[in-house]
């Protein structure tokens, strides 16, 4: 077989056709004669999707495959972590790439499908920013506080801390606390944005609250053991080796974000409406117009609201814990960020959205979740060119939120629960373990990414309560 019966079996010329031929040969080499070879190619070029997720024949499918909107003679560079990915969530991040405004992109080893970008989408951008790309819950954020406490203290006034957990957050769409909570963010300049000045109230009455869907508050044990206390060291915080008692929370921006990127998804819907239906969702607006500008100061406004709503939920549990921080560790995982990458050879200021992946650039620290079940892990990036400077945000679903109600029962979640030393004060069953990919697979997918300097385990979650809509 050579070029031309490639070209005839609809094989493009390029990356396609190389790793046509190594594929051929690879099949040549273990017997397999020539019309099953030209039947399994064909199939390839005729359905590449059904390929992604083939560890054998996924990167001819992803060479082979062209989205819908093609407006540039080939996709951006990028490169996927983990294996077995959905294969429409490979296929949202070839979409994304095929964007006349991309530059590069990433897909992490927790991906699943979301609305244009997927969760656990990485993607550089020429000036130019996309709303579905940041995501709904803009700025959906992580924070642990590690106290000067032993983690036996979970065992001896677990009530006590379900009272302070129960008192000091409130979940759910609305929730608010009787009295308003005081942060500095509100004194910030809300007039960025109509929307954010019309909702500022709104935003002041849910300031300090978690929302619903994958949003929690829950206290743990932080373990860390002589490698970590090592390399917490050089990284600036002196921890012993040893299990502390801690905090973890994980929300954003709440309905006043989710508001942000309605409006200016739309108004980017509207200045892209030769996209197709399915690519919608990737519709962008240029930092040199006044709508990019003005969502650009809205989602930076509600970054830094997401990160107070997180520094009065933890001020509020210290002062009723009555204990120091001797840790605090943050990061946003939808965001968009300026800065400056590497790409094909050229040193470039880029926009680059990290939708459900977490800032790893080198020495950067960040918090990456288990379910609540699992551990989650305090990470130190190691800076990665083709990543982007990413990670994953957490382990990532295996399913979706009614698939999951129709998967599991409460008397099943619960023993789970109980074997792990786990006591669930609020959740829905749309959130249990079992909805989530095995966070060991994730994090071992993703070594050459970050390194891991402690590991949170959960044992006193809440969450939603079952029953309201899920803002993540």
């Amino acid at each position: 077989m050579n070029n031309n019966d490639l070209l005839r079996l609809g094989v493009p010329a390029g990356d396609a056709m190389k790793l046509a031929y190594a594929h051929m040969r690879r099949l040549f080499a273990q017997g397999v004669d020539r019309a099953q070879v030209e039947a399994e190619i064909f199939a390839v070029v005729a359905d590449p999707p059904a390929f992604f997720s083939d560890e054998v024949r996924a990167p001819l499918a992803r060479a082979i495959y062209r989205p819908p909107f093609t407006p540039r003679a080939e996709l951006a560079p990028w490169r996927q972590w983990g294996e077995g990915l959905e294969a429409e969530a490979v296929k949202q991040m070839a979409n994304a790439c095929a964007l006349p405004v991309a530059v590069a992109g990433a897909l992490m080893p927790d991906a699943h499908v979301g609305y244009g970008l997927p969760i656990g989408g990485v993607l550089a951008t020429d000036n130019a920013v996309i709303p579905y790309a940041v995501g709904v819950d803009i700025a959906c954020r992580m924070k642990l506080t590690v106290y000067d406490r032993k983690a036996n203290t979970l065992a001896g006034q677990r009530d006590r801390l379900a009272n302070i957990l129960e008192s000091e957050t409130r979940f759910g769409m609305g929730c608010s606390f009787k009295q308003r909570r005081e942060h500095e963010v509100m004194d910030d300049d809300w007039t960025v944005s109509p929307v954010t000045e019309r909702l500022r109230d709104k935003a002041w009455s849910q300031l300090g609250t978690s929302g619903s869907g994958n949003h929690f508050v829950e206290f743990g044990a932080f373990v860390v053991t002589d490698s970590d206390a090592t390399s917490l060291a050089q990284a600036g915080y002196s921890l012993p080796p040893g299990e502390y008692l801690a905090l973890l929370s994980h929300s954003g921006s709440r309905g006043t974000g989710a508001q942000v990127c309605d409006v200016y998804s739309k108004r980017a819907m509207a200045r892209h409406e030769h996209l197709p239906k399915e690519l919608k969702h990737l519709a962008w607006l240029s930092l040199d117009d006044a709508d990019g500008q003005e969502y650009w100061g809205a989602m930076n406004l509600m970054g830094r609201y997401a990160a107070a709503n997180h520094a009065l939920i933890h001020r509020h549990i210290a002062r009723k814990l009555g204990a120091d921080a001797i840790l605090d560790i943050e990061n946003h995982h939808n965001f968009a960020w300026k800065e400056t990458h590497e790409v094909r050879g050229e040193t470039r200021e880029v926009i680059v959205h990290r939708k459900g992946a977490t800032p790893a650039g080198a020495g950067v620290l960040g918090i990456i979740p288990g379910s609540m079940a699992s551990p989650g892990f305090v990470v130190r990036g190691k800076g990665s060119p083709e990543s982007l400077h990413s990670a994953s945000h957490g382990a990532g679903r295996v399913m979706s939120r009614t698939k999951a109600m129709q998967s599991f029962t409460w008397s099943a979640v619960k023993k789970q629960l109980a074997a792990a030393g786990v006591e669930l004060l609020s959740a829905g069953l749309d959130e249990s373990p079992g909805v989530y990919k095995d966070i060991a697979t994730v994090m071992a997918a993703q070594t050459d990414l970050v390194e891991t300097l402690g590991r949170f385990d959960p044992k006193l979650v809440k969450m939603c309560p079952a029953g309201d809509r899920a803002e993540d």
